[in-house]
């Protein structure tokens, strides 16, 4: 298993606690897929997420968040 550093999630993410916040985000996205029961996964979601974002093949974009006015 590859073991992947803050530092490799923040060359890709702009900082670690943001490339962590993509790779859950892309893992609970791809978890929502019906799966093939007869195959066998050996890798967690997040996991491959993780990786995915690390060797910059997951891209994204911020959205500003909206404010409501009282």
């Amino acid at each position: 298993m590859r073991i992947i550093t803050p530092i490799e999630l923040a060359k890709r993410a702009g900082n670690k606690y943001l490339g962590v916040l993509v790779a859950a985000k892309f893992a609970r996205f791809v978890n929502e897929f019906p799966r093939d029961p007869s195959v066998e996964f050996e890798k967690k979601l997040t996991t491959s997420a993780l990786e995915e974002l690390a060797l910059g093949r997951l891209t994204y974009r911020l959205v500003r968040r909206r404010r409501h006015e009282a």
